[in-house]
């Protein structure tokens, strides 16, 4: 049963909407979607009163909800238009997968701990999102369903995951934070050719490894 979305709730969401806007999150499609879903229920209740600051939380499993200001900005770089194929990889709470549902994206999203996997499989319908779920090695993506038009990589890798960049089209962007140890360097990719890609390079940012395998 998820927890009851109030007025008070609401509100927050608003304000916290509005502070991404005044730190540069400019695509109002993606400060809505902020403003309605509802962070709140993919939080601890430990951290309940906390859901609508600009901070991430641990979720379980040694994951972390990214906090709401690194979701937006991945999402704005992505780009993503109505309808396009979105291969989410680090489903973790499922909070991003519910940003880009709303966005009108067709999501897929993978994610390799089955307790988070599961979680997210339960909660997202609940809230009226259904994006595809998969348990799996993000580092594989889903060669089956691809390609795609945007990949997005919520947790951080050592390297360019050379499997994800065969599973875009041509034309197509993946955002993914790149970098050994602690930080990160988040990077818009975009697949120009066949095997052509151009790359930009948007700040630094702290998020968990990217690990491969499946956790049981």
């Amino acid at each position: 049963m998820i927890t009851s979305d109030t007025p008070r709730h609401q509100g927050l969401r608003k304000r916290l909407a509005e502070g991404l806007k005044i730190k540069g999150i400019r695509d109002e499609r993606i400060l809505e979607a902020i403003a309605t879903v509802p962070r709140h229920v993919f939080i601890d209740s430990s951290f309940i009163n906390f859901a609508y600051k600009d901070q991430a939380f641990p979720i379980g499993a040694g994951q972390t909800i990214s906090q709401p200001y690194t979701v937006a900005f991945q999402t704005q770089l992505l780009d993503v238009q109505p309808l396009m194929k979105v291969l989410e990889v680090g489903t973790g709470s499922g909070y991003q997968a519910a940003i880009l549902c709303e966005l009108k994206a067709k999501v897929y999203t993978i994610e390799r701990q089955r307790e988070l996997y599961i979680k997210a499989n339960q909660l997202l319908p609940e809230l009226g999102y259904n994006p595809a779920f998969f348990l799996g090695d993000g580092y594989k993506g889903l060669p089956t369903y691809g390609p795609f038009d945007r990949i997005i990589i919520t947790a951080g890798a050592t390297a360019i995951p050379e499997e994800l960049l065969d599973q875009l089209v041509v034309g197509g962007k993946m955002v993914v934070p790149v970098g050994p140890g602690d930080q990160q360097t988040m990077l818009l990719i975009q697949k120009t050719g066949q095997d052509e890609y151009s790359t930009e390079k948007h700040g630094t940012f702290v998020f968990v490894p990217m690990l491969k395998g499946i956790v049981n």
